[in-house]
């Protein structure tokens, strides 16, 4: 077993005190409130994180300039004497659990997502620039003046920071997503002033709020500094630019740097700035090594980290002095008291799906395997009342999970599933390589069953006359969804098979060499990939616009790429209109023809509820939930939340 010496060893960041080496980096959550205070869901969602044992909480994206530097709503600000009450609330709730916390001073600069957010204000740039996400608006240009002014803005900030009981403060300077980045970037910054050109005077406004800062502070409050270490985007900041604006930043005073990654503007590089599941683990971590090696203050990394024995070897082999598990401390907030206590196999680990982690301007964070995330108050465990005898028929990820959340609350649990294996269509999520993290979550829900002594009934049916028999008094029906075989002229033939049953077999049923892959979804793509990846030949024919709609556009992004690099062809806006011979007939509505297509004929045209069971069942029993993909055949968010909520009503 791996021992922690090196994680859980305590530091330092200047006069900062850390427990451990676990940070929780800077997200921007959009718990607070409509005008940027502090609610008690925010303060609740914190305290849980610094409860699990983190050593630092950043506090992501805290405006410093409500009239022109408000990312969107609900966003935290720290602009006045208005906010620091709550603000130290939230303070002391973290320090009663031994965590220090920090927030990241934040100015958006040109990516403002909404005029709403300034009242229509125009936004500001170091240069007159189009905005990203505003069609025909431009940023202003700032002024010498203005400058100056924001620079005072970040000072007032630090020092409201320093009044609420904060232990250092952050300054947002990564991801293109805020001002001082900006005046960092070549490609934003055109002035010719003393603030533009080279890179000392381009980072002479980051520089002028370290040194403001620590010349009103002093040393009792440690900043710390988040740069992109590349930000993978056509003339923007490199590498080598980095390592010279850390050097900068170490002599201006700064007490840490957090080294991240990408651009989140740039249609290249905006994966970066939260990496999906499909970029290796500690994709960033090599940045922070070369930062490391120029500087002599702590660096911190990030990127994709969910598992505490790689953090550790990040640790031993010097690449950086702490290490940022965002995510992972979003699924688990107790992570880091499990690795302590040597309860490695209860972690629950990110799966890298952002499934609304990731959630657009003006939406509240969810997380697709933990249903408390926002709601930790409300969703704490309470042991029922009246202790119940609960079945739950499906081993999928709702049927897992309601069987864990009951189990926990004290009723006694036995789970039902058909097929010798648990896990649902979690099997068959993660049968790609870059996928492996789903598997991980199925050992994580079959470790947790087994602890917490539900009683699992592998192999075995659950029909209307065994339930009557087993008489219990509650069922939670999870039976899952099964593939919608469509009413195509021809589909029943031999060829034909489901997207279902290739990624079961790993693509094994498939004998010919062309496929003809019906339904450009998520699940249809990844087959695709599966079966190119085996050397088939694959056309995939959807009818949308493009293909797999439904996935985060990071993930999106990654598939595409992929599927190019394999040699699949692409049909969009076209159908399977028959299914004949050895292979099949497309409608093409771009070209307005009819093609033929020789191959066997893949079917991944959505899933049907699989609610034959429900409807046996009512008024039979004498309490009955329907849960999951068999009401309707959604995402692994709506499963796990759903199943989450209906065991705490039991």
């Amino acid at each position: 077993m791996t021992k922690f010496t090196k994680l859980l060893e305590p530091t330092r960041i200047g006069s900062m005190e850390l427990r451990n080496r676990i940070v929780m980096p800077p997200m921007n959550m959009q718990l607070a409130d409509v005008v940027g205070s502090v609610t008690e869901r925010k303060i609740a969602f914190y305290e849980e994180r610094a409860r699990g044992g983190a050593a630092l909480i950043e506090i992501g994206a805290v405006c410093i300039d409500d009239e022109i530097g408000r990312t969107a709503h609900p966003q935290l600000s720290i602009d006045g004497y208005k906010y620091t009450p709550a603000l130290s609330d939230l303070v002391d709730h973290v320090h009663r659990h031994g965590a220090k916390i920090c927030p990241q001073l934040h100015h958006v600069g040109y990516n403002l997502p909404y005029l709403e957010a300034t009242g229509g204000k125009p936004p500001v740039a170091p240069s007159e620039i189009d905005c990203p996400y505003l069609p025909g608006i431009r940023a202003r240009e700032l002024s010498v003046g203005e400058i100056h002014a924001i620079v005072e803005k970040y000072v007032r900030a630090a020092e409201l920071a320093h009044l609420a009981g904060f232990d250092a403060v952050g300054i947002q300077a990564a991801h293109g997503f805020s001002l001082v980045s900006h005046f960092l970037s070549p490609t934003l910054n055109k002035r010719t002033d003393e603030y533009g050109g080279d890179l000392k005077r381009r980072a002479k406004f980051a520089v002028e709020i370290v040194k403001k800062i620590k010349a009103k502070l002093g040393h009792a409050v440690p900043i710390i500094f988040r740069l992109s270490g590349d930000e993978y985007t056509k003339g923007g900041t490199t590498l080598e630019d980095t390592k010279g604006i850390a050097k900068m930043l170490e002599e201006a005073g700064v007490d840490a740097l957090h080294i991240s990654a990408g651009n989140s503007s740039s249609p290249d590089a905006f994966w970066a700035t939260i990496p999906p599941m499909d970029v290796p683990h500690g994709c960033h971590v090599h940045l922070a090594e070369s930062i490391k090696q120029v500087v002599n203050i702590p660096v911190i990394t990030v990127g994709r980290i969910n598992a505490p024995e790689f953090a550790e070897s990040i640790l031993r082999e010097s690449k950086a002095d702490l290490v940022a598990m965002g995510r992972a401390l979003i699924v688990d907030p107790e992570l880091p008291r499990k690795v302590a206590e040597g309860r490695l196999r209860e972690i629950r680990k990110c799966i890298g799906c952002l499934q609304d982690c990731d959630a657009d301007f003006g939406l509240r964070v969810k997380c697709a395997i933990n249903a408390d995330v926002g709601k930790e108050r409300e969703y704490a465990i309470a042991p029922a009342k009246n202790k119940k005898r609960v079945l739950v028929i499906g081993g999928g990820p709702a049927g897992l999970e309601a069987a864990r959340v009951a189990s926990l609350r004290g009723h006694k649990v036995t789970l039902v599933e058909k097929s010798p294996k648990l896990g649902g269509q979690l099997l068959l999520a993660g049968v790609l390589p870059h996928k492996k993290d789903v598997r991980n979550l199925i050992d994580f829900f079959a470790y947790q069953v087994r602890k917490l002594r539900v009683k699992v009934e592998l192999g075995k049916e659950a029909t209307s006359n065994l339930v009557e028999r087993m008489s219990p008094d509650v069922v939670v029906v999870a039976t899952g969804a099964t593939p919608l075989i469509p009413s195509i002229p021809g589909v029943s033939r031999t060829q034909t098979v489901t997207a279902w049953d290739t990624l079961r077999s790993y693509g094994r049923n498939i004998t010919g060499e062309n496929v003809i892959l019906a339904g450009g979804g998520g699940v249809g793509c990844e087959t695709a990939e599966l079966l190119a990846m085996s050397g088939k030949r694959v056309t995939i024919v959807e009818v949308l616009q493009d293909i797999a709609m439904e996935l985060p556009s990071k993930r999106r992004y990654f598939l595409k790429q992929r599927l190019g690099e394999k040699g699949v062809r692409i049909m969009t806006s076209s159908e399977v209109e028959e299914v004949k011979g050895k292979g099949a007939v497309i409608q093409d509505r771009k070209a307005g023809k009819r093609v033929d297509l020789d191959g066997t004929v893949v079917l991944a045209l959505g899933a049907t509820p699989n609610n034959e069971l429900i409807l046996r069942l009512q008024g039979r029993v004498r309490e009955l939930h329907a849960i999951g993909d068999c009401v309707c055949p959604r995402r692994i968010l709506e499963a796990v939340h759903e199943a989450s909520f209906v065991s705490r009503q039991i």
